[in-house]
């Protein structure tokens, strides 16, 4: 895998999202409750700090908790809750250890179907429904991997030409351009919810 992305809109950290599995799914589990460039920035950041220019998820799941979480708070810190953030990038590397012996590329390497590719992401400690879905959004529309029915299963992330999530970041217009519809989305749902009569209690 060795494609071009812009989706920390860093040189060095999307070098490294577009040569390195481990690191494009850690970006995708660091992103909630920080702006998108800050999450998809955080596997370049801990990398380095680990002495290392990729994640290593054997070495990941082996470090020491307490070591790892200071590798995710020490300023700038990687995210805006680091310690539960550095126990998910742990969980999800153990989780990968143990069942694709540590290879993130192993997980769609070998899928027939989207839905397949789904259910393999869904399965991933951090991952719910619609964070697999954006990242397989994202290996469909950025890094070539589209098994059959790719599209069906991402949902209306897979939609050609939309600006829902950070598959379809490509540079600083399309980020702004995601960011503005996500606020539109937020706006919706406040509006939606204001809007719903509360029912009186029996």
């Amino acid at each position: 895998m060795d494609v071009t992305v812009r989706l920390a809109q860093q040189p060095e950290a999307d070098a490294l999202l577009g040569r390195s599995p481990l690191a494009a799914l850690t970006g995708m589990l660091l992103d909630q409750q920080v702006p998108m460039e800050w999450a998809f920035s955080g596997p370049y950041t801990i990398a380095r700090r680990m002495g290392g220019d990729d994640l290593d998820a054997h070495e990941i799941a082996a470090c020491d908790p307490e070591r790892f979480a200071e590798v995710l708070s020490a300023k700038p810190a990687v995210h805006r809750y680091p310690g539960s953030m550095a126990r998910r990038v742990q969980q999800l590397c153990q989780y990968l250890v143990d069942q694709y012996d540590g290879d993130a590329a192993a997980l769609w390497r070998d899928v027939a179907t989207g839905e397949e590719l789904l259910g393999r992401l869904n399965a991933l400690p951090g991952f719910g429904r619609q964070k697999s879905q954006i990242f397989l959004a994202l290996l469909g529309k950025q890094f070539g991997v589209r098994p059959k029915g790719w599209r069906e299963a991402a949902g209306l992330y897979g939609e050609e030409g939309s600006y829902r999530s950070v598959a379809d970041i490509t540079g600083p217009e399309s980020l702004d351009r995601v960011r503005a519809f996500k606020q539109q989305a937020k706006q919706a749902a406040k509006a939606a919810k204001t809007a719903t009569p509360k029912r009186p209690k029996p």
